[in-house]
């Protein structure tokens, strides 16, 4: 868990690493492509899964659903290797770049978000955005 023995001045401009995990354990990890910067996916880590990522170059989360660690592209072959991961100013989230090695969503889609929301007379609808 967080080092509460930080102040906020040691977590947002010091040079120690002491992420900041909420009350279950997670903090919330935004991957986006190196290359575009296109989101490609939002999940959850725990220290497990941000430890693995940090020693694997492999991107890991935790899944919160199934209540356990895993590894992205781990059946599916479409891993997402890191090149750099950002954190920030007060440690309870972090960006991750990274390499995708095919898509990222489990639909087959590059990204999570390939649907964008319309408002209409009759109500919001979701629209797919061409990739």
């Amino acid at each position: 868990m967080a080092d509460q023995s930080l102040t906020s001045q040691e977590r947002e401009q010091g040079s120690r690493f002491a992420p900041k995990f909420d009350a279950s354990g997670l903090l919330t990890a935004v991957v986006v492509d190196a290359r575009s910067g296109e989101v490609l996916v939002v999940a959850h880590m725990n220290l497990e899964a941000l430890d693995a990522t940090l020693a694997s170059g492999k991107v890991h989360f935790w899944s919160r659903s199934r209540q356990s660690l895993w590894l992205k592209g781990e059946t599916s072959g479409n891993f997402l290797n890191v090149e750099e991961v950002l954190v920030d100013c007060d440690q309870d989230a972090v960006v991750i770049r990274a390499q995708p090695a095919g898509p990222t969503c489990h639909t087959g889609a590059p990204s999570c978000f390939y649907r964008r929301i319309e408002s209409g007379g009759s109500g919001s609808v979701l629209v797919k955005v061409k990739t």
